[in-house]
């Protein structure tokens, strides 16, 4: 994939979309285009089709691809983006048909990974994602290395075929980073079993990607994480303390405490399996977490299906009992007939009632009210009442 440089201007790309009857489509392809900028690449043109079912060999049938093609040679775009995965043959046959590179949504998010990765564990889980990718594409990267050679002094058979010692090797790669990251996986368990014995209260923010996690987790542990109005701004686990002091519990039932806070990678649509199983490791802090701080882009007008993408990777990674606090964030950013009546109330999600609150990050508003709901479900934990099960866990009628 082509990246911005600080020599030149970024390549140009075309992004397209193609409609399969599937809920959710993005027909402006607004999330691609911010996923092509995040990784230095500029947006020139938007095509979107709508087909039954993709095409074998090209995926979007040969009339399109030449209507791409043409396209692309009067803006002089250096790059092809689909906002859907590519088999490889489908990936080899667009290239020689369009005459240039063709990437997809899988690619790009590998890419912008590897570019903001800063941690070892970080680098090693994206290390890991891209491995798995590029060896089903050995097929074509590596078409031109297909010759047969034959070992020094050796008669008769056939050597070795170049494709078949990359994937040797590249195999060998795969099983040496999962290897060090089951070692890093190890590390981290003995840290949660070292908070554990010492009582910790372990919370983790999760949420889209762009929801404003990081903002949040820096208004409310006074942190310095990197924070940016852009997709997969922060990629590492963060973790601060979080003091709750004695005014945010009601009336003084409890005495100030402090608990865990993480801060998680964001989430988004069709996140590659790979990175879901790569990332595992860092994702299992949201598993392990007594609750979840689901943070929403509520000025987003597709955060209904955010939340759903969210939910469906807790699913994904064994977390979609923990218990949950919905925040929807950047209420300042809400038009004023849709600004929210009150600070809290309840929200419906799976058939089960969950603390929700209306903040910004941005400008503090909401934040008194939503430490005092962390400190309510603190005090849940530590002291168990009679119909707890009415709280988080509610059933929605």
């Amino acid at each position: 994939m082509t990246s911005q440089t600080t020599d030149r201007p970024p390549a140009s790309a075309i992004l397209v979309g193609v409609d399969l009857g599937l809920p959710h489509f993005d027909r402006e392809l607004h999330e691609l285009g911010e996923l092509a900028q995040t990784a230095g690449l500029a947006p020139v043109a938007r095509v979107t089709c709508k087909r039954q079912a993709p095409d074998a060999k090209l995926f979007i049938g040969s009339g399109k691809a030449d209507e791409i093609k043409a396209l692309a040679e009067e803006l002089g775009a250096t790059e092809i983006l689909f906002d859907q995965a590519l088999s490889p043959g489908q990936q080899r046959n667009l290239e020689k048909h369009l005459d240039r590179p063709v990437n997809d949504r899988t690619l790009l998010i590998l890419e912008i990974f590897a570019q903001r990765a800063r941690s070892h564990e970080g680098k090693l889980q994206v290390e890991l994602a891209r491995l798995q990718y590029v060896s089903t594409r050995l097929v074509r990267r590596w078409s031109h290395l297909e010759r047969q050679t034959g070992g020094a002094g050796v008669r008769g058979g056939p050597g070795e075929k170049q494709i078949e010692l990359d994937r040797r090797m590249i195999g060998d790669a795969i099983k040496r980073t999962r290897e060090r990251l089951q070692k890093v996986k190890r590390q981290r368990s003995t840290q949660r079993r070292q908070r554990e014995r010492r009582g910790a209260f372990n919370i983790s923010l999760v949420g889209y990607t762009n929801a404003g996690k990081s903002t949040l987790f820096n208004a409310l542990v006074k942190a310095r994480a990197y924070a940016a109005d852009q997709l997969f701004a922060t990629l590492d686990t963060t973790t601060r303390q979080l003091f709750l002091a004695d005014e945010d519990y009601e009336e003084g039932v409890a005495p100030g405490r402090s608990v865990s806070l993480s801060d998680t990678v964001g989430f988004i649509r069709d996140l590659p399996h790979g990175l879901i199983d790569a990332f595992r490791a860092t994702l299992q802090e949201a598993a392990d977490a007594d609750l979840l701080l689901h943070v929403v882009d509520a000025a987003n007008p597709n955060h209904p299906e955010q939340v759903e993408e969210v939910q469906r990777v807790l699913h994904e990674i064994g977390a979609a009992e923990v218990p949950q606090v919905i925040v929807f964030n950047k209420v300042d950013a809400l038009a004023p007939g849709q600004q929210p009546r009150a600070e809290s109330d309840t929200f419906e999600l799976e058939g089960r009632r969950f603390p929700r609150v209306f903040a910004s990050a941005k400008t503090g508003a909401g934040l008194a009210e939503l430490r005092r709901v962390l400190a309510r479900e603190v005090l849940r934990r530590d002291k168990p009442a009679e119909g707890e099960s009415a709280g988080l866990h509610e059933t929605a009628a």
